[in-house]
Order: structure tokens, then sequence, then C-alpha cells
């Protein structure tokens, strides 16, 4: 892409709209994610008590647990929400960046993440 390429109007306000839909659908899988942290109903045993604990941890907490992830795609998706409703001359400035930040959440990507060393 070269620095002189610009957006038609109307597609930046399709992108725009269609950004802001899946930030609508994020925002519910955040709110579920905070759920996933509820581990009651696992019993007493030692063994269900690390279960729990274990399912806590891959619900919040970490870089790779389900609610940090949520969170890393709302924050990559605002970025470029934003870039595009500027008109779409940000989103070259900006795109390097959030395509990272979304490569980085794939663990088949082969990009450097903390992801992969915690399987």
């Amino acid at each position: 892409m070269s620095s002189s390429t610009r957006l038609e109007p109307n597609v930046i306000d399709e992108l725009v709209r269609i950004c802001n839909t899946m930030l609508t659908e994020f925002e519910d899988a955040r709110t579920t994610a905070e759920w996933l942290t509820r581990t009651e109903g696992f019993g007493d045993f030692d063994s269900a008590q690390q279960l729990a604990a274990g399912y806590r941890r891959k619900a919040a907490g970490t870089p790779e647990s389900a609610k940090e992830r949520v969170e890393q795609f709302i924050d990559a998706l605002i970025q470029l929400r934003d870039a595009f409703a500027t008109g779409g001359e940000a989103f070259l400035d900006t795109e390097s960046d959030w395509a990272r930040q979304l490569a980085a959440t794939d663990p088949d990507s082969g990009a450097p993440n903390s992801h992969q060393g915690a399987q």
C-alpha cells in the first residue's frame, strides 16, 4: 500500500460499522469470560480443587487466558476502528501495529508470544 491510498467515505462508514458490530460481540464475550472464573461446584477433593484452579488460570489472570485474549482483541479492534474513522489515512500508519497484535494472539502464526511457551 502506498501513502496515497484513500478510502471512499462510504467504505470508511461501512468499515467503522463492521468494527462497531464486532466490538459489541466482543463486549458480550468479555461478559461471558468474567463468568469463567466462577469455579464453585468442582467438589472438595484435592484433585477437584486442582482442576478448579487450573480452570481459573485458563479463564483469567495470565496473558494467554480467555479474559485477557478477549481484551487484546478488543484493544486491537478499537485501534483499527479508530484508524478507519479518521478517514483511512491513519490506517496506513497503524496497520502494522494492529496486525502484529492480532498475529501475536494466534499460536499457529509463528509470531513470538508468551502463549507458545505456556502450553
